[in-house]
């Protein structure tokens, strides 16, 4: 088995996201990044799909330099080599990202032979885009199926679940295929420390595609708002059981 996994470097999941004064990017000053968290599945499933069956695993980023250190990280993990797509930091929409990436993709298949299975994170996390893995299913002429909870290969097929309201649709796809994947699909290990240094030795193929020009139009991004919560204290001691009684009342508990 081949396997190509995708990721993407993102502001790390605990950080406080506050964007630029013009609204059109995240201002990363005091971000750290990461792997985000589907993605962070996905190389996951990578590196367990090669346990089982043999072959390699590569991971893919098309970003800027600092996102070595994410593509380490996945080397950490059991990924034999890497692939780093150099950008100047530019946020790249999603059909020029795709087509970077199918011509990475045919570039790595015609030297070392096709991927018989290409992994993704069903949406990146920072900006939620849900394009890339079906504009590069149908631009390499694979079949494609995201939003999986389950993915199992088998005899030259996957076998991919997706959930819906309370059972599982189930498609078997034909080897070569994409697949994205949701985060709870697997529970991703943690990377050791002899393996952290074995990364640092891992080969890395670099490359710096030019930017077209972009055809879908990012007008501004919006941070959501969190959750209002209230607290309302009802009183100190036995004074306050009244009180108590009454809430428990609206809220028809009594």
């Amino acid at each position: 088995m081949k396997v190509l996994v995708l990721v993407k470097s993102v502001p790390a999941v605990a950080g406080r996201i506050t964007l630029t004064a013009d609204g059109r990017a995240i201002d990363t000053k005091h971000l750290g990044f990461a792997i985000g968290p589907h993605e962070e599945c996905a190389v996951e499933a990578a590196v367990r799909i090669v346990e089982a069956h043999g072959g390699e695993a590569v991971v893919m980023t098309l970003g800027p330099a600092g996102a070595l250190e994410q593509l380490r990280d996945a080397l950490a993990l059991g990924i034999a080599r890497a692939i780093h797509l150099v950008t100047d930091g530019q946020e790249w929409d999603p059909e020029s990202t795709a087509a970077a990436l199918v011509e990475a993709i045919r570039t790595d298949e015609a030297a070392s032979g096709p991927f018989d299975l290409i992994l993704l994170g069903n949406e990146a996390g920072d900006s939620a885009g849900y394009q890339v893995a079906v504009r590069l299913g149908r631009a390499l002429g694979r079949p494609t199926v995201t939003a999986l909870k389950g993915l199992t290969v088998e005899d030259g097929s996957v076998r991919c679940e997706q959930e819906v309201d309370g059972s599982r649709d189930v498609y078997v796809l034909r080897l070569p295929a994409v697949a994205g994947v949701l985060e709870g699909i697997n529970l991703p290990r943690f990377p050791s420390v002899p393996g952290r240094l074995r990364a640092k030795s891992k080969p890395v193929d670099v490359s710096e595609p030019a930017r077209p020009a972009q055809r879908l139009e990012m007008l501004r991004l919006v941070v959501p708002q969190g959750a209002a919560k209230q607290a309302q204290v009802l009183g100190q001691g036995p004074e306050a059981a009244p009180a108590v009684v009454q809430v428990l009342q609206e809220l028809g508990v009594l």
